[in-house]
Formats: structure tokens, sequence, C-alpha cells
């Protein structure tokens, strides 16, 4: 017999999830006293102390900071046997749980789910936006089936497949003094205040290793994180700035910006990322293969430029 039971599971995680009773209590729709009853009760039945009492405040200890480790991926599997029932009930084939780079998710990815949901039309995906650094853990603790980067990710446990090829580009606002050109240089750029990516993500890291290496210092007026804001940040008129193409095309900016090449490419290989630990979920292939079609159409239509 199990001693610690999935409601069990369920409460111990919403209290660390949220840091206290009453959030966990909201959380689950429950009173405070019987959370706090199923908290003692199973620091009993499993023979740790779970959290210290202090001053009315549950802290966790080193053992439920281990532990809730080990309980989230069970209750991620629970949620998928939850999900593989409903499944079954509604005559649907299955779910497919992707996790994307923000500035994929919009266009491409999108563009590819329904491709696939046209030959697949039983099949339930579900579909996140995510960083960079938290795809691996998404993908190994089987919170999703796959992650779609736009820069690959070197894992000793992951499986990264390069499916095509983007590059950064230059968006200044209409009527810039750059907006007619047919491509900018980095120089071009430098005499203009910037809009750029902060430092300590990757694709900040991309654009200031290039212009390092081509001598060039970069005047950053803004730091943002996400490239959307960087095109808003344009059209408002804050200044220019170097941006993956995909969120260019992602998004209707209409007329209020423009898009110029850059002529010292900065390129992007977008990657499928899969766990090498755990067996491929059905249709993940398929959706793979839709991806690399959907990809392909984009250079073929000009969506994305053409390498």
């Amino acid at each position: 017999m199990l001693q610690f039971r999935l409601r069990q599971m369920e409460v111990f995680r919403a209290v660390m999830l949220t840091g206290s009773v009453k959030g966990a209590a909201s959380l689950l729709c429950m009173s405070q006293p019987a959370v706090s009853r199923i908290v003692s009760h199973t620091e009993h039945t499993i023979g740790l102390v779970l959290f210290e009492r202090t001053k009315g405040r549950l802290v966790p200890t080193p053992e439920a900071k281990a532990l809730v480790k080990e309980v989230e991926s069970f209750y991620q599997h629970a949620i998928q046997v939850n999900e593989f029932a409903e499944s079954l009930r509604t005559g649907s084939a299955g779910t497919l749980n992707i996790c994307a780079s923000h500035c994929l998710s919009r266009g491409l990815v999108s563009r590819a789910i329904a491709r696939f949901l046209e030959k697949y039309p039983k099949v339930r995906v579900q579909l996140r936006a995510s960083l960079l650094a938290d795809m691996p853990d998404e993908v190994l603790s089987s919170r999703a089936d796959m992650a779609v980067s736009v820069l690959p990710l070197d894992h000793a446990h992951l499986d990264v497949l390069r499916f095509t090829e983007g590059r950064m580009v230059c968006v200044v606002p209409r009527g810039h003094p750059l907006a007619m050109a047919q491509e900018v240089h980095f120089s071009d750029i430098a005499r203009y205040p910037t809009i750029t990516h902060h430092p300590s993500i990757p694709f900040g890291q991309l654009v200031s290793a290039a212009f390092e290496r081509a001598h060039v210092h970069l005047d950053s007026r803004i730091d943002i994180y996400h490239t959307d804001v960087a095109c808003s940040l344009v059209r408002a008129g804050a200044g220019i700035a170097i941006v993956d193409e995909f969120t260019v095309e992602g998004l209707d900016w209409g007329d209020d910006i423009q898009t110029i090449p850059l002529a010292e490419d900065i390129l992007l290989t977008p990657a499928v990322l899969r766990s090498m630990l755990s067996t491929s979920r059905p249709h993940a292939e398929e959706f793979v293969q839709a991806l690399i079609e959907q990809a392909r159409l984009d250079r073929q239509t000009g969506i994305v430029a053409a390498s």
C-alpha cells in the first residue's frame, strides 16, 4: 500500500508552490485546516519532517526540497494518465505537449501545428512559450514532449535536431534614415541609439559577440527580454533594434517598422529538443515532419528569407 498517496502529494506540492497553507488551500479549493491536517498526516505516514513551523509559516526542510522534485515528476505523469483517460472518453488520439521559443510560437510553430492537425485532427495539442533556459527541464521532466528552440542546446540527455536556419535582422521605424537601405552594416547601426536584448539572455550574447568580433561598439539605450517588445519600442520611436526574423514575420507590424538585412550575418539554427531518456510520444515524429515541411514552405514563399 502506498504510504504517500496522490492526494497527499497534491497538497504537499501546492504548499511548496504557493509557500503557505493559505495559498495551497486557495489553489486546491480546500479549507486551511484541511490542508494543515493532510500535511501533518503526510509527515507522520512517511516519517519525514517536511516543514519547520516558524511564526505561523511553513518553511520547507531540505528533505521537502528534495522530495518535491520527485513529486512534481510523478504529478506530471498522473496528469498525462488523466489526459489519456480523457482522450479515450472523447475519442481523441492523445495529447501532444509542445513548448517553444516565444519568437517561434507565434509564427512558424503555429503554422506547423495547423498543418499537423489537418492530417491528425483528433490529436489534442498543448502549446506554451518557454525560455531557452527552461526547456531542458520541461522536456526531461515530461512536462513537454518536445521543445522547439530558436537556438540549439547542448545537453547530455537531449536529442537535438536542427531543422532550419534564420537570421537576425535590423528593424527601424518608418521614415528612419536607414529605412531605404538594401542592407546595413554593424557600423551603420552603431551610429544610432539601439534597443538590444539583455546580455544575460542568449540573443543578447549572440549579438554582443558578433559586434565584438567586428570591433564595433554598440550603443545600447534600452535592454529588453522579448523581441516583440523591441519591435514595439522601435515602432514607438525609441530606437532601432537587432531582432530575430521569426518575430518580425510572426506578428503584423503593418508599415510602422521596416526590416533590413544585416550585411554581417548573425545566423540562428532553430532545433527540436527531445529527451533521450524516454520513449517518443505518439505523433511526436509526425509533428516534427510537419514542422520541417512548414519551415521549408516558409522559405519557398518568402515568409522567412531563404539562406
